[in-house]
């Protein structure tokens, strides 16, 4: 099972068929070399090391004054009640914690669970030409604030259930993505005993998204079985994802290339999002629906709307979908939690502790940030 991911592709291309050259890599896909100069704290050997050292804490004090401070007023737009803690799963936003952290400590407390499935975004596909597979690593742990987070031995055991060809172990491509390391330092710093398996989600259309939640999920359920866990108790779904990039420089501008207007317009979309197909008991249509939302299905590599989650959140509500239905559980429900903007609140005050932004904020160029938990039934 640990293949790399240009071999893999190579090997099943008369197979795939998936006819879409905008996935096709952009060029010679990135070495472990150059992409771990690029890293904040590079990996070496068995561990994990840091993407992203400047939007995200990455010493011990950081991280214990940001999460006081993410806990200080103004909170985010509340968009309804908030489910007890020991949640089955939650969608989480990824963007630098001076932005984003209000909502990250609105929502992350609520996973209680020791052993966390991370669904994260693959933004970087296309350089290493990924698509209709889901890429693990095979690292023994990740680097954090708070010391290492180990790789949960789920991961092997989930491998082993999954057929060949859906699933494929990079190192490279998890030391190139940040979506998944932004979320855990969270999940460390509030359980430090917690062990996690990171799975990030290409490019695929909807039927074969299908075909690998499926899989994935009977494979989680069968061994949340075998070890007597409870889904939300011990085990929970933790989907990474931002909502709209709004700007002319993300090529995303429908209400104009900004100003409060578009401002209102762009999070009023997202708002109809978070409480329309992501709210209430999950169902494949109301998956499908977000899907065709934010991308063209025919060629899924087309956005029509920036969320950059648009497979990861698909993937990981088939998953819990799957998951209970295997596990005989009511229907995983969809609670949207809070919402907010890069622009929509006080920044933090972490750049006297080292941090800052990786990107502008303003009117002009904003990013969305949804916060939704997933209970088992009403």
């Amino acid at each position: 099972m640990r293949v790399k991911l240009p071999v893999l592709l190579s090997l099943l291309a008369s197979v795939w068929a998936f006819g879409q050259a905008a996935l096709q890599p952009q060029g010679t896909a990135p070495t472990a070399e150059e992409v771990r100069k690029g890293m904040g704290i590079a990996s070496q050997g068995d561990l994990r090391g840091q993407q992203d050292a400047i939007g995200f804490a990455s010493k011990a004090d950081q991280m214990a004054r940001v999460w006081d401070l993410a806990a200080a007023p103004p909170p985010p737009e509340s968009l309804g009640a908030v489910p007890p803690a020991g949640v089955a799963g939650v969608i989480c936003p990824h963007d630098d914690y001076l932005f984003a952290g209000r909502v990250y400590r609105k929502l992350l407390p609520l996973v209680t669970a020791k052993t966390v499935v991370m669904v994260g975004v693959f933004h970087k596909y296309r350089r290493f030409g990924a698509h209709d597979v889901l890429v693990f690593d095979s690292y023994r742990a990740w680097r954090t604030p708070d010391g290492e987070a180990r790789v949960s031995p789920l991961r092997e055991e989930l491998l082993g259930r999954l057929r060949a060809g859906d699933a494929v172990q990079d190192n490279t491509a998890h030391d190139s993505e940040h979506s998944l390391e932004a979320l855990l330092f969270w999940l460390k710093h509030a359980r430090p005993d917690i062990d996690f398996v990171p799975v990030i989600v290409p490019a695929m259309g909807f039927d074969r998204m299908r075909t690998l939640a499926a899989a994935f999920g009977a494979a989680l359920g069968q061994k949340i079985q075998e070890h007597g866990w409870q889904l939300g108790r011990d085990v929970a779904i933790v989907i990474s994802s931002d909502a709209v990039h709004y700007g002319d420089d993300f090529k995303y501008a429908p209400f104009g290339a900004g100003g409060v207007e578009a401002y209102v317009k762009a999070c009023d979309q997202d708002g109809r999002l978070l409480t329309g197909p992501l709210a209430g008991p999950i169902t494949t249509g109301k998956v499908e629906q977000f899907f065709g939302t934010c991308v063209n299905p025919e060629q899924p590599s087309e956005y029509r709307l920036t969320w950059c989650g648009r497979f990861s959140i698909p993937f990981g509500m088939l998953v819990l979908e799957r998951v209970t239905g295997f596990l005989g559980l009511p229907t995983p429900v969809g609670h949207p939690v809070a919402y907010g903007t890069s622009i929509g609140a006080p920044e933090l005050p972490v750049k006297e502790l080292g941090m800052g932004a990786t990107a502008p904020a303003n009117l002009y160029h904003f990013v969305g940030y949804p916060a939704v938990a997933f209970s088992i039934g009403e």
